[in-house]
């Protein structure tokens, strides 16, 4: 087991990854911030989904999640349809222009990635990609699915 130095080293460094997905986001289009983004990129990865679900899984406020519905919407990015279950209800989903959107923010990402990172071998490359892959699972696997005690519906939805 690591010594108790090296979690704290970990919680130092995993603080100032905060500075990296800053500059990260600076690279974002300037029409579409963060926030939107995250909209888009949980529509790509989840498909239709009505407005709540998108707030349980961006793990905010519904006024805030419908903001950034708005925003996305206003740019022609998503469609809102009727729920067939639910009239009252929409069902939003990622369109043409929005995987358009997308696509463009992934290669800035990449462009400003490989340029900040250009003096690193592709083996500290793979090993960083492992490793972040392997603490993301550490993480989700401990989290408690629906159904199961201590699970927090707002924020692991299934």
């Amino acid at each position: 087991m690591a010594a108790q130095s090296q979690y704290e080293e970990l919680a130092r460094q995993l603080s100032a990854i905060g500075t990296v997905k800053r500059d990260l986001s600076r690279t974002l289009p300037q029409d579409c911030p963060a926030g939107s983004t995250a909209v888009l990129s949980l529509l790509q990865r989840h498909g239709e989904m009505r407005i709540s679900r998108l707030a349980e899984l961006l793990a905010v406020d519904m006024s805030v999640t419908s903001r950034h519905v708005a925003h996305v919407a206003d740019r022609g990015w998503i469609d809102r349809q009727p729920d067939p279950l639910d009239g009252r209800s929409r069902l939003l989903s990622l369109n043409s222009d929005g995987q358009k959107m997308l696509q463009d923010i992934s290669e800035r990402y990449v462009a400003t990635l490989a340029a900040t990172l250009r003096e690193w071998s592709d083996d500290d490359l793979s090993q960083l990609n492992e490793l972040l892959a392997r603490l993301h699972k550490s993480f989700d696997d401990r989290r408690p699915r629906v159904g199961e005690p201590g699970c927090d519906r707002t924020r692991r939805p299934e």
